[in-house]
């Protein structure tokens, strides 16, 4: 384990993050013919095979190399994607007019994920707090969504102060795989199935968001509610490929569970970023 990250280290733990990235989407891609296929014939069999699938992939023989954990550090600077004013289009606070910042950096492998660009933590440009805070003032919004990527891969205890003191209401997108970092007004918790979630998040997130990609995703949504704390709010969204399959079966499982709501990429539907 590494108790340190130095900078020799970077360009080492940059690697052994994209093959993660890259071994993850190998597995799921498999995972999703299988399913799409009809070998898996049974919901019961398609959540014992994402069971057996996630012990193979949590095995520290087979991922020592990918659990590699830093010592927290403060970050002054982070690999930007990119940044822009839009309007929320997911969840609780939907259309609602927010900056987002986009971090390089992610290993959690979603295969159906729609911004893998964002997965490298190279190739971005690297932008200090202090310029990142001077674009949110400058846009005149006052939510801020830090997203990604994975945000959590990083310290970002600086930024979020920066941009609290700068008065802004401040939202974190994560599947919560890494530990929790910053101060932050909302956080959106989307646990994914092949890396597990830190336990913190399950008493700090204001909202769950399942994304539903087939129909033993219902259960993995389940069973992640039960281990929320009571006034976390509960979204189910459809993946957008698979939208109109989908959506259906949203609809009537929450007539069923009316404790869940439904969540909607309204900003596809507007055709803004």
């Amino acid at each position: 384990m590494l108790l340190a990250l130095t900078a020799e280290h970077d360009s080492f733990l940059a690697q052994i993050s994209r093959a993660a990235s890259e071994y993850s989407c190998l597995v799921l891609d498999l995972f999703s013919a299988l399913e799409e296929s009809k070998v898996l014939k049974s919901d019961q069999q398609i959540y014992n095979a994402q069971a057996c699938i996630q012990k193979m992939l949590s095995e520290e023989r087979t991922f020592a190399a990918f659990n590699i954990m830093a010592a927290p550090v403060q970050h002054s600077h982070f690999p930007i994607m990119e940044h822009f004013s839009t309007i929320q289009g997911e969840g609780f606070y939907s259309g609602t007019p927010a900056y987002f910042i986009r971090i390089g950096g992610c290993n959690v492998g979603c295969h159906w994920c729609d911004v893998k660009e964002s997965w490298p933590d190279q190739g971005h440009d690297s932008m200090p707090i202090e310029e990142l805070v001077q674009l949110v003032e400058k846009s005149g919004l006052s939510v801020v969504v830090i997203t990604g990527g994975e945000p959590m891969m990083y310290n970002l205890d600086g930024l979020t102060a920066a941009l609290q003191n700068a008065g802004k209401s401040i939202h974190l997108e994560t599947s919560g795989a890494y530990p929790l970092s910053g101060s932050w007004s909302w956080i959106t918790f989307s646990p994914k199935k092949f890396k597990t979630p830190k336990a913190e998040f399950y008493n700090k997130a204001q909202e769950l968001k399942v994304v539903i990609f087939n129909q033993s995703d219902f259960a993995f949504a389940e069973q992640h509610a039960a281990e929320v704390h009571e006034g976390c709010k509960l979204y189910l969204q459809p993946e957008w490929s698979k939208r109109d399959t989908m959506m259906p079966l949203i609809v009537e499982y929450i007539k069923k569970h009316p404790k869940w709501r439904v969540s909607l990429q309204t900003h596809k539907y507007m055709h803004i970023p």
